[in-house]
């Protein structure tokens, strides 16, 4: 993909649906009795993956675009399920989130499965899953704790008190997903930092028993705690996936970065615990807002309005010591990350990632990829184990840069190409948006001015 440098975006998008939630939106209707209809369903190749998966699980799903589908397989009593016992190992492709939610719903069913995906994703931790739904009863196989993954289920799983040891959505969503076949209640609490919340919210749309909050405690801490009721069973139920606020957030970095633009993205999922991009880039400067918000299926959603300066004499800058991103920030930044580094090459103090490995054990490794690629396009750029740090403006100019097979730094790097002086070609960067945007490109393409 070759990139050349835009003047300014405008225009009025709308970006697909949410791929965490279209994940859980799938395979909770697969878990309902009754048929489910979900609409604006994720282009996404990994969404995809888990509607393969549930397939190969018996479960009737029918597409048509972004339309779906699905008959759940819910047990007409009890929290069990109907699911066909796999003839083939179930192939999660490159999605982390298929893999270690499915890990959780097949740890609770009577026979034993095998999840594999790519090469990618066979890289990427899996103990963090496989540790809690073993305490539950399960017997996992692993790869030197990698994928495969061989799930030997049990039927019901054993209730318990979890404290996950990362901030993970996708470990606490495992462990609740896993305590719906449980006799008892399941309880998480997460102290590092409150995760996106899909599941819990969805678990609430779909009737099962789940309670959410806030606990002290003995040493004063503050945590958060969401706990399930097992084997009570849920009704399938309509959904629709707002539009993908991690995938608006290139659109709307690009749009704040770049001098006289003015870009409405509608129907965008305004979830509190995916919103802190929006927060950040308003809190450096940024011209954007929130319009017409409302909910859909227990999910807030609305409008945003990002315009960019008015000229270049007056570009997104705080004129302060390089802003720290750390602690509970980058639980809720964590998809974010890459692309804030390219801003922080458009602000005068720049700005600093700390307490951020996560990204090392992503699609590729975040922070080594980000460092790599921006100074490649004449950035100063320091490395850290646990992040990086941008020393303020630079003027980047166009380069030849390798997306590592990783959809987040190709999109990334696509905004820095907008605004570097000369083409810039990012290697690969086409087939890896595919995982999760499909439609970037496209759509950038249909507001870029040059």
């Amino acid at each position: 993909m070759k990139i050349i440098p835009a003047r300014r975006l405008r225009g009025r998008v709308n970006v697909p649906g949410d791929k965490s939630i279209t994940h859980r939106a799938a395979l909770l209707a697969a878990l309902a009795r009754g048929r489910s209809r979900i609409t604006n369903f994720s282009s996404s190749a990994d969404c995809a993956s888990t509607l393969h998966c549930l397939a190969q699980l018996g479960v009737a799903v029918e597409r048509e675009g972004s339309v779906v589908r699905v008959e759940g397989a819910g047990a007409a009593e009890g929290g069990g399920t109907t699911f066909r016992v796999p003839s083939v190992a179930l192939d999660c492709g490159n999605s982390g989130t298929t893999m270690r939610l499915l890990a959780g719903v097949l740890a609770g069913q009577p026979f034993t499965s095998t999840l594999t995906g790519d090469a990618s994703l066979s890289s990427r931790p899996m103990r963090r899953v496989t540790g809690p739904v073993e305490l539950m009863g399960a017997r996992v196989k692993t790869e030197e704790g990698h994928a495969p993954l061989v799930v030997e289920g049990r039927q019901p799983l054993t209730a318990i008190d979890y404290e996950t040891p990362v901030a993970s959505a996708q470990v606490k969503s495992c462990v609740l997903l896993a305590g719906l076949f449980a006799e008892g209640r399941t309880r998480v609490t997460e102290a590092h930092a409150l995760t996106r919340d899909h599941t819990e919210r969805m678990l609430r749309w779909f009737g099962a028993h789940i309670e959410t909050g806030h606990a002290t405690r003995d040493d004063g801490a503050t945590v958060h705690v969401a706990s399930v009721e097992g084997m009570r069973g849920f009704a399938a139920r309509d959904f629709h996936v707002p539009g993908d606020i991690s995938s608006a957030a290139f659109l709307t970095a690009a749009a704040a970065l770049l001098p006289g633009s003015e870009l409405l993205i509608e129907g965008v999922g305004l979830n509190p615990t995916r919103t802190r991009f929006l927060d950040t880039l308003i809190m450096l400067g940024a011209d954007a807002r929130v319009e017409d918000e409302h909910d859909v299926c227990n999910e807030p959603v609305g409008t945003l309005r990002v315009r960019g300066a008015r000229d270049e004499a007056e570009p997104l800058d705080r004129g302060k010591p390089a802003l720290p991103l750390r602690g509970p920030d980058i639980a809720q930044l964590i998809d974010e990350l890459p692309v804030l580094a390219v801003v922080g090459t458009q602000i005068e103090g720049g700005l600093e990632i700390r307490e951020a490995g996560e990204l090392r054990v992503k699609e590729s490794d975040r922070i080594r990829t980000t460092v790599e690629n921006l100074r490649a396009m004449g950035a100063e750029v320091e490395e850290y184990e646990d992040g990086l740090k941008v020393h303020g403006r630079a003027r980047l100019r166009g380069a030849r840069l390798d997306a590592h097979g990783d959809h987040r730094i190709a999109m990334a790097f696509a905004v820095a190409a907008l605004l570097a002086d000369g083409e810039t070609e990012i290697v690969g960067a086409e087939e890896c948006v595919a995982v999760s945007f499909p439609e970037f490109f496209h759509l950038l393409e249909s507001v870029t001015e040059r």
